[in-house]
């Protein structure tokens, strides 16, 4: 093999690209060729989903960008070149160096340019240099907006600024031929740059899909990027169905005259070896009082803490708090609880009401004895290893719910003390879902709105539904795509569009934390309301080690908070939130009648229905409750049921699980328990 696709566009080249990167690694598998790489237009939101799967496949993953350039600085605001308010560069990382100085580029191109496009400029590049390899792009590159003007003099001045500012044997001019007339002109005049400069030439196709056949959902995409329809004229197009991934055999028949510039892909795909590394955590570093190390420090709150917690039993709980502790501090999780602890001590201390706790969290003594959580786990029979297991390395995930309208004000005092260039909220990617993608298509298809809807309307609105498993489990929609061609086709180019991102937003609840300046670790991002996100999701900013924490603002905290203090103002009664009766018959009773609108977690029609059925007798009931309301356990709720009713004797598998499972009447509940942990 001696060719590698070096500019290509993936689904994350939002509304601009439809390859999928699973599809895309798949194809270059297919076609044989040992590497592939990924150039998405101005960011990096999917470089580490690309290197995952280009490694689990065998294939070398090239990590790159395709940049935006100022034609003066990034910091202009200013159009002063015409149509020219950005050029293209492909950069690719040679290097963990390059690596790292790429994710620099693409976020400063946010931070500090963004203009229409995250821009960044010659100084940048400069700056950053370093492990990089360029590639002078399509025709909206820089030397080639020249050629196409007829300043061959200008377009090789540049070609040498970026031979300068990258070194030599590190930027190419690179040929492209999807049947544009201007790019025949502009090659034949890049092979003569080539010959006066020295600098080398690279054959790339600008892919934006997978298979030829995708230029028709892909011309789709297109339209719902520019909000037309099909059949308007002047529209966005990308014309010729040529930028798919395109085999060694097909690139050297376009290029029949520069097989060198083909094969070069692949020697410098070669020299491109990125190592990424997941799993090491980063936490930043929290500073304890003198004469305390970390540990010293987190012991004494928990001692402290288990003192005033259990002042009756605190030496026989002392063994589980040393164990816990322990665990902790093996797994490097030390700085985490220390961080977690010190914000929640900030909001308490500030009147900003903090929930009790959520998830497996409140089965660790050291959050209770912290007063991280205020749910005791001695009482509850809670378990720590649902939380923290050495045999599971993961990083501990403590949920922490905060009045709603003073959330901001504890992200506010984390951004104070640990720096702003260190706390970043995180990005989150609305996607084309199934019933979505179909009004959609049929929009940009110009089809009538009814007939659309129906077909929509069709699909099934259930969590994680996909028009495959539609037309699996539902005959009528089926019948309809094979009997009707225009049903067909419409549902064929949705198929194809299905699952792509169409959107970026702020994730509701997850910022990171950590301890350098973000871009030392992660590409930045600026959404439309101008706030800094990281580039990726959560669920990859936890692979890659870094501090995720989840502030949820939940109103009901807010509206029991205004409650306490109308109480208070109204009545002269201090009520402690903390501090209430639980087994509240009333309260119980009200429950039982399904009349529980503004009551969190019970407020949904069906969990209305099941709290008139379940009739809870105490707080254990309601629990089990909202933990039987869920996919899996849901299956066992009419055995719950007739076991708190006592009708009928409850049968246990084995002696050993009564007094495990006898609270909840013999069903498994709790611990993560699903339908196919007990089979």
């Amino acid at each position: 093999m001696s060719f590698t696709h070096l500019h290509v566009h993936t689904e994350y080249s939002l509304l601009d690209g439809s390859n999928k990167i699973k599809e895309y690694v798949a194809r270059v598998k297919e076609l044989g060729m040992t590497a592939a790489a990924i150039t998405d237009h101005g960011v990096m939101y999917g470089v580490i989903d690309f290197y995952k799967a280009a490694t689990a496949a065998g294939i070398n993953p090239v990590l790159g960008c395709e940049v935006y350039v100022a034609p003066n600085s990034r910091f202009d605001r200013e159009n002063t070149h015409g149509e020219d308010r950005y050029y293209h560069l492909v950069l690719l990382a040679e290097n963990n160096t390059g690596y790292s100085n790429l994710v620099k580029i693409v976020s400063k191109g946010f931070v500090d340019g963004y203009y229409y496009k995250p821009r960044v400029d010659m100084e940048v590049l400069e700056t950053y240099h370093e492990g990089i390899i360029a590639l002078s792009a399509c025709l909206a590159g820089e030397v080639q907006r020249y050629l196409v003007r007829g300043f061959y003099e200008e377009a090789k001045e540049t070609a040498l600024k970026y031979q300068n500012c990258f070194g030599k044997d590190n930027f190419y001019l690179e040929l492209q031929d999807h049947g544009i007339p201007e790019q025949q002109t502009v090659n034949q005049q890049l092979l003569r740059l080539s010959k006066d400069t020295g600098i080398a030439l690279v054959a790339t196709n600008d892919v934006h899909y997978t298979y030829e056949a995708d230029a028709e959902p892909h011309d789709i995409l297109l339209c719902l990027q520019t909000g037309k329809k099909l059949s308007d004229e002047n529209r966005m197009r990308y014309e010729g169905g040529q930028y798919y991934v395109k085999s060694e055999e097909e690139m050297k028949r376009l290029f029949p005259y520069a097989i060198e510039a083909v094969e070069n892909t692949q020697k410098i795909a070669d020299r491109c070896h990125v190592e990424i590394e997941f799993g090491n955590t980063k936490l930043p570093n929290f500073p304890v009082p003198d004469g305390y190390t970390t540990y010293e420090y987190l012991e004494k709150l928990c001692y402290d803490g288990l003192e005033e917690r259990y002042p009756d039993n605190a030496e026989e709980l002392k063994p589980r708090l040393e164990y816990e502790l322990n665990v902790i501090k093996d797994m490097g999780y030390v700085e985490y609880f220390l961080i977690v602890w010190d914000y929640i001590r900030y909001a308490r201390e500030n009147g900003i009401i903090v929930g009790p706790g959520r998830g497996s969290a409140a089965g660790s003594l050291v959050s209770y004895t912290t007063g991280i959580t205020n749910i005791d786990p001695i009482k509850y029979s809670l378990i720590f290893e649902r939380f923290l297991n050495p045999e599971r390395i993961s990083m501990p995930d403590i949920d922490v719910d905060f009045c709603f309208e003073r959330r901001q004000e504890v992200i506010d005092y984390v951004i104070e003390k640990y720096g702003k260039d260190c706390v970043t909220q995180i990005v989150t990617f609305g996607t084309l879902a199934a019933r979505g993608v179909i009004r959609d298509v049929g929009r940009v298809m110009d089809l009538p709105y009814a007939f659309v809807d129906t077909i929509a309307k069709n699909i099934p609105n259930e969590l994680g539904i996909t028009i495959d498993k539609a037309l699996k489990i539902n005959p009528e929609l089926r019948s309809m795509y094979e009997s009707d061609e225009s049903i067909k086709r419409l549902i064929d180019m949705s198929k194809r569009l299905e699952g792509l991102p169409r959107h970026t937003s702020m994730h509701a609840a997850g910022v990171v934390i950590s301890q350098k300046p973000m871009d030392e670790y992660v590409p930045l991002s600026r959404g439309s309301d101008g706030m800094i996100t990281t580039q990726f999701t959560m669920t990859t900013i936890e692979e890659l080690g870094l501090l995720k924490m989840d502030f949820l603002g939940l109103r009901t905290l807010t509206v029991i908070q205004n409650a306490v203090k109308m109480v208070k103002k109204g009545h002269g009664i201090n009520i402690d939130i903390d501090h209430i009766d639980f087994d509240d018959k009333a309260v119980l009773e009200s429950l039982g009648t399904g009349k529980t609108e503004g009551v969190f977690q019970l407020e949904s029609a069906g969990m209305k229905n099941f709290m008139k059925e379940l009739k809870p007798q105490n707080l254990e009931d309601v629990i089990a409750g909202i933990s039987l309301y869920r996919p899996g356990p849901m299956d066992f709720i009419p055995a719950y049921i007739r076991g708190k009713n006592s009708e009928g004797p409850i049968a246990y598998d084995c002696p050993q699980l009564e007094p495990i499972l006898a609270p909840t009447y013999g069903c498994i509940v709790y611990q993560g328990a699903t339908r196919s942990s007990l089979k």
